[in-house]
């Protein structure tokens, strides 16, 4: 191993990574690596566990994806790092998409409205099917499509993209509008 006190060469373990997938080279940048990534990914994800995702994650798309490393735009170091952070960025999207999903959970009554009406006309699970169809008819059109289509159709997201005809993108994005004025209006009204 290429070192200079201690340290190895990294531009040359990673170009050994890229031209021949070289393990011992990976093994040297995995050690140099991984505690770094392991720190910034406590201060940034919070747990051990997601710490040690971040770096597995990482080194695994280093190793894959080093062929895609060119010495000439800079060091080693960087272009990890920005591997990293991309990862890291991936791995917060999809934490605050799952805390999406639950927030539709504990806005959205247990019923499915217009599904089960209770026995009486005046029933308390009436009153809230009827007070959840309003707050969705005050939505956007698009927004009211696509809280119909996944919460009384029970259509996937990607069911509904291909039936409205639009990207998946935009259906999670108007879902997420949409539940989040659905809650504002119900905390309004709790209030």
């Amino acid at each position: 191993m290429d070192t200079v006190i201690g340290v190895p060469d990294l531009k040359t373990q990673l170009i050994r990574v890229a031209e021949s997938a070289d393990k011992v080279a990976f093994a040297a940048l995995f050690r140099h690596f991984a505690p770094r990534i392991r720190n910034y990914g406590m201060r940034h994800l919070g747990s051990e566990a997601n710490a040690m995702e971040l770096v597995q994650e990482t080194m695994l798309l280093v190793w894959q994806k080093a062929r895609l490393y060119h010495p000439e735009k800079g060091a080693p170091s960087t272009w990890i790092y920005t591997v990293m952070r991309n990862q890291c960025f991936d791995m917060l999207r999809r934490r605050r998409a799952s805390r999406e999903d639950l927030c539709a959970e504990e806005i959205w009554p247990l019923l499915e409205f217009g599904a089960d009406l209770p026995q009486g006309p005046g029933g308390e699970d009436a009153v809230l099917t009827r007070q959840m169809a309003h707050y969705v008819s005050v939505l956007p059109e698009p927004q009211q499509q696509v809280v119909r289509g996944i919460y009384l159709q029970e259509l996937s997201q990607q069911e509904l993209a291909e039936r409205l005809g639009v990207p998946l993108g935009t259906i999670k994005s108007r879902l997420r509008l949409a539940l989040q004025k659905l809650k504002e209006q119900v905390e309004r009204h709790d209030a």
